[in-house]
């Protein structure tokens, strides 16, 4: 059985957007998911989000056989997170999915504080076998230009990138509950990738 720990974004918890969806699809192939909730999901900060995220990812099982997700602003704690993991003294993860994550700051204030400092992608990359990037060009979030952020993350982390032309934030509020079935085959893709 693999883990896979999915970051959720900004006001969300464990059974918004496609979540759900994620965890049926991934629990029919034998693997479990969990998605800790952060705190102050409404007010969220980089260091006690960063250590909570951390805490559940090193809990779920050994690295090499644990999928690490992001959606939205969870997609850079995750990022933040494998900034200060140990791969020599705590595994190396099997892979990595960022959904509808930004690359640089994209007008929230209440999110200034994840990207404060320039990302460490040597170490980043590091930390993982693999990189998988979803992202939709309608996305409301990642404006005006979505494939930057795309573009930025294929160069620093050496990821594959999946772009669709339709499919908004993946999400928009926390409330909506969508399927998105490339989700699921990215997790699956970076599982099968394991040595």
């Amino acid at each position: 059985m693999s883990e896979i720990v999915v970051a959720h974004g900004y006001g969300a918890s464990d059974d918004s957007v496609w979540f759900p969806y994620l965890t049926e699809q991934l629990a029919k192939a034998g693997h479990r998911v969990t998605v800790p909730r952060l705190p102050e999901t409404g007010a969220p900060r980089l260091q006690p989000w960063r250590e909570a995220y951390g805490e559940a990812a090193l809990a779920a099982g050994p690295a090499e056989s644990t999928v690490l997700v992001g959606h939205s602003i969870g997609g850079v704690n995750v990022l933040r997170f494998l900034e200060q993991h140990d791969p020599e003294a705590n595994g190396v993860f099997a892979g990595v999915l960022l959904v509808s994550a930004s690359a640089h700051p994209v007008g929230y204030e209440a999110l200034a504080s994840f990207f404060e400092d320039e990302f460490d992608w040597e170490r980043i990359r590091r930390s993982a076998r693999g990189f998988r990037i979803l992202q939709a060009m309608d996305d409301p979030v990642n404006q005006p230009d979505p494939a930057e952020h795309v573009r930025l993350f294929v160069r620093g982390l050496g990821a594959t990138a999946v772009v669709t032309p339709t499919g908004g934030h993946y999400g928009a509020a926390p409330d909506d509950h969508v399927e998105v079935p490339e989700a699921v085959r990215l997790v699956t893709e970076l599982l099968a990738a394991r040595p």
